[in-house]
């Protein structure tokens, strides 16, 4: 990607697309990367910075939806298992098998009250025995015999589950242990689907910080925030893509919607050294007493765990409140009894809202997962169709956007010529495909740009083969930052000149995962500003405002 100023200068001058598309999460940049490889000319905005929604606010589980099937939604998880295969194979620089496992209390717990959730009679959820899970896992397994990425599951007697997992809950009777998956980090994900998009495709934009409004019956207009400058589009087809936010999007297109029920989910990322060692490579995944399900997992060097499902009307209130951070570590209390666990282990705590769809259902958790995509024809007031996205979980973001594109490219008369099924992300272009194949690479790439081969690794492990390309900056570059020592100059000039931030939040929160594990401390803030500062023509002024904003971000998430 160019940087923003560029990037709006080029709108202001060629203003055309065939599909506009709102928000920057990875619904719209999914619909963004499938048209562009149709060779669609697509723009995508979005008023906060890409990923700054749910997509960078999640559990980053990429997984099937175990519990999903109590509520009969066999299709999800069959598809959502599917996914997740698939960015096991085609995203391999971020998104790794996870250990699962389950403390069970009980072996015939849930065999009435689940068929009757099942037909959905208005039961509590909650109480799920080993038989019950066992079918689950049944199903898992089966959906994926072909092309199975994963181990199969298997339960493990109570003895055996204490052993493995010191200062687990004894009253269990044995513990249920299956894989899915998890991604280190979301956010980049977003930035590689639309750098491919741009880099694929010359008449696709994308740009964050910019609103839009319908003016027109046939016009959008878009508002750079920073300077208020307006850029007038003429779209064949408006996607609306902007999740939780999907409703309050429409009224600024003239619909009034009510699509949209989205849930707040808070998470916490602690740092303790007995809940760490306990858990090993494993994430533990319980049931409260209110039968809500909660997770546990090592993250990095920092654990994260969660979360809750409290309804909200607007997603721009959601915050992780006291009461929430409470809820969190009593449920982890109940399952390591004798933990230490104190508020001062949180070093960031953030809250996302899930965009499900509006829902008359008392219990949360009842509420329908699957994705849709709802069409709203033209009308006198406005002459494009808009596409509103409903739904969608990090797990599907593809074949969801898959299912709008092809809608989409059948109302432009278009016929897919690309599929994305099996296409490989930009980090993960001939990404090596075993730990033999990894050493080579990292051995060849380190050599060519005189770096030590474990300088090269976390640059792999963090950017995927992108990594080489950073490699190759200047010597000079390749020094430690004196606050963040696993970071170079290098990598945050590269993120600086080609990533599109416009705020330092937007490096140390979506671009990478500093704020995310706690080490956002002033003194790095402050190394990384003065670094980013000349790429993006900062005065001394606007580095002292962007590093406060920066700052005042990690100190509440703790």
């Amino acid at each position: 990607m160019k940087k923003r100023t560029d990037i709006w200068n080029d709108l202001k001058h060629d203003n055309t697309c065939d599909v506009l598309i709102l928000g920057g999460g990875v619904n719209g940049a999914g619909v963004f990367r499938d048209l562009a490889l149709q060779g669609v000319s697509c723009i995508l905005v979005d008023k906060d910075d890409f990923s700054a929604g749910a997509s960078s606010q999640s559990s980053r589980m990429i997984h099937g939806g175990l519990r999903y099937l109590e509520n009969g939604e066999f299709k999800l998880v069959r598809e959502s298992v599917i996914e997740r295969n698939r960015l096991l194979r085609t995203a391999p620089h971020f998104v790794r098998p996870l250990k699962i496992s389950i403390p069970v209390d009980s072996w015939l717990a849930g065999l009435i009250k689940s068929p009757l959730i099942f037909l959905g009679l208005p039961v509590k959820v909650g109480g799920r025995g080993a038989l019950i899970i066992k079918m689950g896992l049944l199903f898992y397994d089966l959906i994926t015999r072909k092309r199975r990425q994963t181990p199969r599951h298997y339960l493990l007697s109570k003895d055996k589950s204490l052993k493995d997992i010191p200062g687990l809950r004894t009253n269990i009777v044995c513990t249920a242990t299956y894989w899915d998956a998890w991604i280190s980090q979301a956010e980049r994900l977003c930035i590689e689907m639309i750098e491919e998009a741009c880099r694929v495709n010359p008449a696709c934009r994308a740009i964050n910080y910019v609103t839009a409004a319908k003016t027109a019956p046939a016009a959008v207009a878009l508002t750079e925030q920073a300077t208020g400058e307006e850029v007038t589009l003429h779209p064949k087809i408006v996607v609306n893509a902007t999740g939780a936010w999907v409703d309050l999007t429409n009224r600024t297109l003239g619909i009034d919607s009510h699509f949209m029920g989205g849930t707040k989910g808070s998470h916490l990322v602690i740092y303790n050294k007995q809940l760490y060692d306990a858990l090993g490579d494993r994430m533990v995944y319980y049931e409260h007493t209110d039968g809500r399900v909660c997770i546990a997992f090592r993250f990095m060097d920092k654990i994260i765990m969660g979360s809750t499902d409290i309804r909200i009307d607007n997603p721009d209130d959601a915050e992780c409140d006291d009461a929430e951070i409470e809820y969190m570590m009593t449920t982890l209390r109940g399952v390591f009894p004798g933990l230490a666990l104190s508020r001062d282990d949180i070093v960031f705590r953030f809250c996302g809202v899930r965009p499900l769809p509006a829902s008359n259902v008392d219990y949360t958790g009842r509420v329908p997962r699957a994705h849709r995509l709802h069409i709203t024809p033209p009308s006198a007031e406005r002459n494009f169709p808009v596409y509103s996205m409903i739904g969608g979980k990090l797990t599907t973001f593809r074949a969801f956007a898959e299912q709008a594109a092809d809608k989409i490219l059948t109302q432009l008369g278009k016929t897919r010529t690309t599929s994305t099924e099996e296409r490989p992300y930009l980090g993960a272009m001939d990404y090596p495909v075993d730990e033999d194949a990894k050493h080579v690479w990292i051995s060849r790439v380190a050599a060519a740009n005189n770096l030590a081969p474990e300088r090269v690794a976390t640059l792999l492990d963090r950017y995927g083969v992108i990594a080489e390309t950073i490699a190759a900056r200047p010597a000079a570059e390749h020094v430690p930052l004196a606050a963040l020592s696993d970071y170079s100059v290098a990598e945050i000039r590269h993120i600086a000149e080609n990533e599109c931030i416009h705020h330092l939040t937007d490096l140390t929160r979506r671009r990478s995962i500093i704020t995310l594990t706690g080490k956002a401390n002033p003194k790095a803030l402050e190394e990384l500003a003065q670094i980013i500062a000349p790429s993006l023509t900062w005065r001394e002024s606007r580095q002292q405002q962007e590093i406060e904003k920066a700052e005042e971000e990690a100190t509440y998430g703790r």
